[in-house]
């Protein structure tokens, strides 16, 4: 049996990233304490309206892009393009953002589906929430 993965990635109000990993049997229990550590850190708080972390490259902004707009819903790069000149007030070519969503689904941060011409993106990460609701249930 495979083991299980499971990666927390947080941003605080000065725009420092933590990111918790856990391999192993995952349970409610280290999924709600892993969350507990994650509210610690400040990284669940009810204000929406923080202040936007400052990007240090088009990647992060982009990543940054799909984490806000996009968290749990299938997503073109057109879309992703539209969005990010929306957030940033920066023209991006589709070409640049293409490549940046390739590399975040090589890194394992997306997933893909659809040829070349109708390509669509999910986050991975989005599906994690769903996944601990499941592990709740049983």
């Amino acid at each position: 049996m495979p083991v299980k993965k499971m990666r927390i990635e947080i941003f605080d109000e000065e725009g420092n990233r933590y990111t918790i990993s856990f391999e192993g049997k995952v349970t409610k229990q280290r999924a709600l304490r892993l969350l507990d550590i994650m509210e610690l850190l400040g990284g669940v708080h009810g204000n929406e309206e923080a202040k936007q972390p400052i990007f240090s490259s088009k990647f992060s902004r982009i990543r940054f892009v799909v984490e806000k707009n996009f968290p749990y819903s299938w997503f073109s790069s057109k879309e992703i393009l539209l969005a990010y000149e929306q957030e940033f007030s920066k023209p991006i070519s589709l070409s640049t953002v293409s490549t940046y969503l390739a590399r975040l689904t090589d890194r394992g941060f997306l997933m893909k589906t659809g040829a070349a011409y109708d390509r669509k993106y999910r986050m991975i990460a989005g599906l994690a929430q769903n996944a601990l609701k499941a592990i709740g249930d049983k």
